[in-house]
């Protein structure tokens, strides 16, 4: 509601919401909860270990660190806060892609199949010889 102020009215926001104008004073006052002041420092501890990884830790390795370093916290957790973040480990898995580039056949035909029929039910193809 906050983002939409300057173009809408908060009184108007909060009756198509079904939101009383004083609680939503009330929620936008009202002090974060625990685990999200929490969840803001462990955050700033899983910045900087990436970023000494120079981006290259994923949520296992951070997780380590942060045990290492004496931080009670779960892997679960700490992969939550990073896909928040947008923060990604680098992946050293190569993808093997099945499709053939380009218009080249990957085996060569050797027997000169023809499936092309000039007229229907004029060329059969079947396992039975």
């Amino acid at each position: 509601m906050s983002e939409n102020r300057a173009a809408y009215p908060i009184a108007t926001m909060c009756r198509l919401l079904g939101v009383s104008t004083s609680g939503y004073y009330a929620w936008c006052k009202r002090m974060s909860s625990r685990r999200a002041q929490a969840d803001a420092v462990v955050l700033s501890q899983i910045r900087k270990i990436h970023s000494a990884s120079y981006g290259t830790y994923g949520a296992p390795r951070v997780h380590a660190e942060l045990v290492a370093n004496g931080v009670r916290v779960g892997r679960k957790r700490v992969a939550r806060l990073m896909a928040k973040a947008g923060l990604v480990g680098v992946s050293r898995r190569k993808f093997v892609t099945t499709t053939v580039r380009g218009a080249g056949r990957q085996a060569p035909d050797l027997i000169d199949r023809n499936f092309t029929a000039d007229k229907p039910n004029l060329l059969w193809v079947a396992d039975i010889t």
